[in-house]
């Protein structure tokens, strides 16, 4: 059974850094690319950024330059480190995986201003 358990959300003042955490189970973790999407209250879920198995990454527009994303295969781990939080990152934050469709439970996060 395929998880994706995310962790490290939490209520930070605009200009703080927050490292999110997804840890993945029941999966041979190096195979796949990962993804993190947000959804704020009242908006649709986006995307915000990306990694291949092979450590290639994409970002939106919104958070390039702020965020990093990168994985650590030996602890079967994707990481997104966000620096420079605005009150508009503001929402629950999700793991996924595209194949197969599998999302975390969602870590939420709130910048204050």
């Amino acid at each position: 059974q395929v998880q994706l358990v995310e962790s490290g959300g939490g209520l930070v003042q605009a200009g703080a850094s927050l490292r999110l955490s997804c840890v993945g189970s029941g999966i041979t973790f190096t195979a796949y690319g990962f993804a993190w999407h947000r959804q704020a209250p009242g908006k649709q879920r986006e995307f915000v950024a990306d990694i291949g198995n092979g450590g290639r990454t994409t970002y939106a527009d919104s958070v390039k330059g702020r965020f990093t994303i990168s994985r650590d295969n030996a602890k079967n781990t994707v990481y997104l480190q966000m620096n420079n939080l605005k009150p508009d990152d503001t929402a629950v934050y999700y793991c996924y995986r595209p194949l197969g469709r599998y999302w975390g439970q969602g870590t939420q996060v709130t910048v204050s201003s």
